[in-house]
């Protein structure tokens, strides 16, 4: 994705934007922190809308709020008041499934034309009920007079759209803009719209129910009477481009609310459930699954995750592969939509500004105008060098959690496609390794997960100059490789399995040489455009253990060298070790740490017999999850070292939540059990299962193999877990391997 990260930190781009003033690598202003805001927030589909805690979206500079369709936001304020004075927050809450937003608010003091109380504080109940569903949000206000007597009441809701671009709140100075409709105010419902330099216009459209008193293109006041003890409902329908017609509000309002919940929980039922013996963790194993319910979007191929909200909230490749690696175990219905997208919107041509090749796989879709007009180049933009190898390890991946050969032949010659390109166009020079490079100045400098422009440099901090080869690439290579030799056996073709498993095995001889340290006991992070090993201890080496690159004999130094206190910080990993030249815990990428970074590192520990250290990376991040508002990881966090009774030290603008994140807890139960599945044999084994101290039991319920389904049990005892079947439907072994 793209980076996030200080204008000052950048040096400019030459040429090509007469439109925009384009920041070097489409930085995101940290001039307000979105943990400050803690905003609320509601997705579905290609809407997402973020609120603070009274529901009101405020707008001005830095403020993120709004609702957003597409890139675009289409309501950018949005402001309630009562008798012209802003209520009184009483609390704020999503439901557990995200399905809803409910703020619950009070009258100050009403004062009276003499200057006295006219109405006391707290008489007057105002409950804001939220949701998203089908591009549109709805909205009902109920108004509750707990009073002995009658109340007059006004409320006022002002709105605005501004109809920005998401790379102008993100940062970007647009040097021309469209041009702003007149607004067309009926007799209850207000359009806003917006023609944009791409020709294409865009439309807010606002209806309310019951007909305010008053209505005008910025605002709309509802006088009512509500008697003693009495209630009454304000309903309003917020849609994106479409003008909608149909039933009366509260009618439409009631049947779209049971409908969206109704999506969420069939989405969760998908899955396996996870249940434990420690209430916290319960909550944030849920509130984990619920986040990514809801930020997956359904496609023609099956759900898609989007990134994260609020700035990644689209396609991108990397993530929803590695959260599709996440969550496999559990849900391989993401996987297989994932993986239908990707090859269908694989590259099939040459096209420099999109650094696209033929066979590479999707960094990044986006449909605003400013995608549109080429001002940033991430319409159907490629430059990540790893979403094409970790294209084929999924498919490898998913085969062997589902032995769905069928659908893996629809998508067969795509991977055979990817595998042409790491050939290719992947390693560039040919000396058996695959590196990248952007292919014009707008392009993304850096290309691998962590793209941020000074995130890949020497011991002595010098930024290391390109084509660069990043270690955990080649790791996925190494992993597609592997995968490649489980397709192209299940299907028959033996010669190719073969081939590609000689060359996974020759690539861990030449990583190996080429990349593996003595004296820093790891995994150099990258080699540069002249073979020069950047010597610095990163995460990145976690990442080869993860797909199983790395040497046994290798593996003790690599585990030892990131839980050492310069990289385990007590939360995490660090994405570099604290005795770098470049360490800044509040960095991007160089010091703090990623959830989704440690769940790919604990699985690697976990691959190679390290289950101890697995799980005190798990204990980090549970640890870290309490401390979060609604339990939610976000997408990282400063790298500061964990002090006792205090909590982690939060990045300003840390997408939250953020779907590689959400599926981290899930990915950290597989790693601790050893979990792994036999479609063929119909068993389902754990390999030195362990949980950590915080859990003395867990229950996954649904666990899928084939046609069957079972609930296992595990209970910790002293330094052993007993796994234990609880129920079985259909043919399935179920093994412990000690």
């Amino acid at each position: 994705m793209t980076p996030i990260q200080s204008p000052s930190q950048v040096p400019g781009i030459d040429g090509g934007q007469a439109l925009s003033q384009v920041q070097t690598q489409f930085f995101i202003p940290a001039t307000a922190s979105l943990h400050e805001r803690r905003p609320r927030t509601l997705k579905h589909g290609d809407s997402f809308a973020m609120f603070d805690h009274s529901g009101d979206a405020i707008s001005g500079v830095g403020s993120p709020e709004g609702l957003y369709h597409r890139d675009t936001r289409h309501l950018s304020h949005l402001y309630l008041t009562i008798n012209d004075m802003r209520p009184i927050l009483l609390s704020s809450a999503l439901r557990d499934d995200n399905a809803m937003l409910t703020c619950d608010l009070t009258n100050p003091d009403f004062p009276g034309d003499d200057g006295r109380v006219m109405i006391e504080h707290d008489i007057i109940h105002l409950r804001r009920t939220r949701f998203l569903w089908k591009d549109a949000l709805y909205e009902r206000v109920t108004i509750r007079n707990f009073d002995t007597e009658p109340r007059q009441i006004s409320v006022a809701l002002a709105f605005a759209a501004d109809f920005a671009d998401l790379f102008e709140i993100r940062g970007m100075t647009r040097l021309r803009r469209g041009v702003l409709r007149t607004p067309r105010v009926g007799a209850g419902d207000v359009l806003l719209s917006y023609l944009g330099r791409d020709d294409r216009e865009r439309h807010t459209h606002l209806h309310f129910d019951p007909m305010p008193t008053e209505l005008t293109e910025s605002h709309a006041r509802f006088d009512v009477t509500v008697p003693p003890g009495q209630r009454c409902a304000l309903f309003t329908r917020i849609s994106c481009e479409r003008i909608e017609v149909g039933d009366a509000l509260p009618k439409q309002f009631l049947k779209s609310l049971r409908e969206a919940m109704q999506a969420l929980r069939l989405a969760r039922k998908r899955g396996a459930a996870v249940h434990s013996s420690n209430v916290l963790f319960n909550e944030v194993a849920r509130r984990s699954v619920a986040d990514i319910s809801m930020l997956s979007t359904d496609t023609e191929f099956g759900p898609y995750p989007y990134a994260g909200i609020p700035w990644f909230s689209t396609v991108f490749g990397r993530d929803a592969i590695i959260t599709a690696l996440e969550t496999l175990w559990m849900d391989p219905a993401i996987s297989r939509g994932v993986l239908g997208y990707l090859a269908a919107h694989q590259a099939t041509s040459f096209d420099p500004a999109a650094d696209a090749e033929p066979g590479k796989i999707l960094h990044e879709v986006r449909h605003g105008e400013m995608a549109e007009l080429g001002e940033v180049p991430f319409r159907h933009y490629y430059g990540s060098i790893d979403s094409t190898p970790l294209f084929v390890m999924l498919a490898g991946a998913y085969l062997e959690r589902t032995g769905d050969i069928t659908f893996l032949g629809t998508i067969l010659p795509h991977v055979e496609a990817a595998l042409d390109w790491i050939d290719t166009h992947g390693d560039r020079d040919g000396d058996g390794f695959v590196e990248y490079g952007r292919l014009t100045d707008q392009g993304l400098q850096n290309q691998g997960w962590k793209d941020s422009h000074d995130s890949i440099f020497h011991a002595d901090g010098t930024i290391a100059r390109g084509p660069i080869a990043l270690a955990e690439v080649q790791a996925y290579v190494f992993g597609a490789w592997q995968a490649a030799h489980a397709l192209f056996g299940a299907i028959g073709d033996h010669e190719r399995a073969a081939d590609y498993r000689g060359r996974a095995a020759q690539l861990r001889d030449r990583f190996d040489a080429a990349f593996f340290d003595t004296e820093l006991g790891t995994y150099v992070l990258a080699l540069d455009g002249d073979k020069r090993p950047c010597r610095v201890r990163s995460s990145n080496a976690g990442h080869v253990l993860y797909t199983g690159l790395a040497r046994k004999g290798r593996a003790e130094a690599v585990v030892r060298t990131l839980m050492a206190p310069a990289s385990f910080s007590g939360w995490g990993v660090r994405t570099i070790a604290s005795t770098e030249a470049r360490y800044n815990p509040m960095s991007y990428h160089n010091g703090s740490i990623w959830p989704h970074d440690n769940a790919l590192i604990a699985s690697g520990f976990s691959r190679y017999g390290y289950q101890r250290e697995a799980a005190q990376i798990f204990e980090g991040l549970f640890a870290a999850a309490t401390y979060v508002d609604m339990m939610r990881l976000p997408e990282l966090f400063c790298g500061f070292p964990r002090r006792r009774s205090q909590g982690p030290t939060f990045y300003p603008v840390a997408c939250s939540p953020q779907a590689w994140s959400a599926a981290t807890p899930l990915a950290l139960i597989q790693s601790s059990l050893g979990l792994r599945f036999d479609v063929a044999a119909r068993q389902i084994s754990f390999h030195e299962p362990t949980l950590p101290h915080f859990l003395q039991s867990l229950t996954i319920s649904g666990l899928s193999i084939g046609a069957a389904r079972v609930d296992i049990g595990f209970d910790r005892m002293d330094n052993q877990v007993v796994v234990k079947s609880m129920r079985r439907e259909g043919m399935a072994r179920i093994v412990t391997v000690a």
